[in-house]
């Protein structure tokens, strides 16, 4: 059996999306008989408490890089996959020698990453001259040595693996010759379809809220000041003049690695003032953190889905999919880059409440739009499944056994290419 060691910054699924992708990617691997060992920090493995989750270092600093380094090679897998993400790293810059120091020590086993953000933010070292700092980033960059954000991540793997258009189209600007090595694998739903019926799901959440007769528009996904949840309450005061049969549903936790603690108490209370301050009272729910069946069936019983992002909505937004897999219409905002034409999802300008409000409305007098976007979400989905993702890392690990083949594989996975 195919063994892979799996880097991930963190392994809490309930508090960071890349957490949950990887123990989702995991578990649909192990019904295919692939087996898994993750590689995270120590108290991330003590939290989860499972004997597959290894605790490997105490952080992510340099001074950590040679228990990692050990840890890799005690492992006895096959293949090494690092999932990235700067932030679930907290931002520390180690791992981005990893697979120097690896293939320094002799280490020949394949190296995939998958990237699930990039373009956006970069390592500057204090007390070195930014200028001297900026050329060296060109110059190792422009000869395929390393890469301006992420080191030697990128160039010394066997195989990166993107999760959404955005950091593909980045990397292939930056780094062209890499080409081959890159493969598109698109996320799926955070949250899975439960089961269940309509009519039953809209009595247990009207009961559950004490709502009666209500149009719900639901927002999912962890809450925070990034997704627009205040420019949403905003808007949603304005939609009850004209509709007052509406009823909002915020379903998510507001707690994740980029709102901890007290930090996420506090967003959480900046959330319930401003819903007072608004009047909107019992109109408005908030479910806090839910597990995956749960949130599932309040998604059911909604209406309309509605994610406000102030920077725009795009194909790696976990809750998006998660919205068209429950047949929900869903309006988003408007990103740089489009969505696909056939994703009929109806899109406003970010941090615009009065445009918010006028789209909500619209869609809640035209009930046959709604379904018909529904329907129409809920079909174009269906191709964005786990079965899919796991049989895709199937065919690049496969091939990355071989290693001679796996620069030639792309076409077996991509229809399409942002290097080209």
């Amino acid at each position: 059996m195919t063994r892979v060691a799996i880097i991930t910054g963190t392994y809490k699924p309930q508090f960071c999306g890349v957490a949950h992708y990887t123990s989702k990617l995991r578990d649909t691997l192990k019904q295919h008989e692939m087996e898994s060992v993750v590689l995270t920090t120590h108290a991330a493995a003590t939290e989860a408490g499972e004997s597959s989750v290894t605790g490997a270092v105490n952080n992510w600093g340099f001074a950590d890089l040679v228990s990692l380094v050990k840890a890799v090679y005690s492992s006895n897998a096959d293949i090494l996959h690092i999932q990235h993400a700067a932030g679930t790293y907290g931002f520390e810059r180690a791992i981005f020698f990893l697979p120097l120091l690896l293939k320094a020590t002799g280490y020949s086993k394949p190296i995939i990453i998958t990237v699930h953000e990039y373009g956006w933010w970069e390592w500057q070292p204090k007390g070195i001259p930014p200028k001297f700092v900026e050329w060296l980033k060109v110059w190792g960059q422009n000869h395929g040595w390393w890469d301006r954000e992420d080191g030697f991540l990128l160039t010394l793997s066997d195989a990166i693996i993107t999760t959404n258009a955005e950091a593909e189209k980045v990397i292939c600007e930056r780094l062209p010759q890499l080409q081959q090595r890159i493969f598109s694998i698109p996320i799926a739903a955070n949250v899975e379809f439960t089961p269940i019926d309509r009519t039953t799901a809209r009595e247990q959440l009207g009961q559950i809220c004490s709502w009666v007769d209500a149009t719900v528009i639901v927002f999912f996904g962890f809450l925070h000041p990034v997704k627009g949840i205040e420019t949403l309450l905003t808007a949603f005061q304005k939609v009850l003049i004209t509709h007052p049969e509406a009823r909002l549903l915020l379903v998510g936790g507001v707690e994740s690695l980029a709102l901890r603690s007290d930090e996420a108490q506090r967003y959480w209370d900046k959330l319930h003032n401003l819903a007072k301050e608004l009047n909107l009272n019992n109109k408005v729910h908030f479910t806090g953190y839910l597990d995956p069946a749960t949130a599932s069936e309040y998604l059911a019983g909604a209406d309309i889905g509605i994610l406000p992002f102030n920077h725009g909505l795009t194909m790696k937004s976990g809750s998006l999919l998660t919205l068209l897999a429950h047949g929900l219409p869903v309006i988003g905002t408007q990103h740089s880059i489009p969505l696909p034409e056939e994703m009929k999802v109806q899109l406003v300008p970010p941090r615009n409440s009065d445009a918010l409000a006028d789209a909500i409305c619209q869609l809640l007098n035209q009930p046959e739009r709604r379904s018909y976007l529904g329907e129409t979400g809920r079909a174009f989905v269906e191709k964005f499944s786990w079965s899919n993702i796991a049989r895709s890392h199937l065919q690049i690990y496969s091939l990355g056994c071989g290693m001679n083949n796996l620069g030639r594989c792309g076409d077996l996975i991509n229809s399409d290419h942002n290097c080209s």
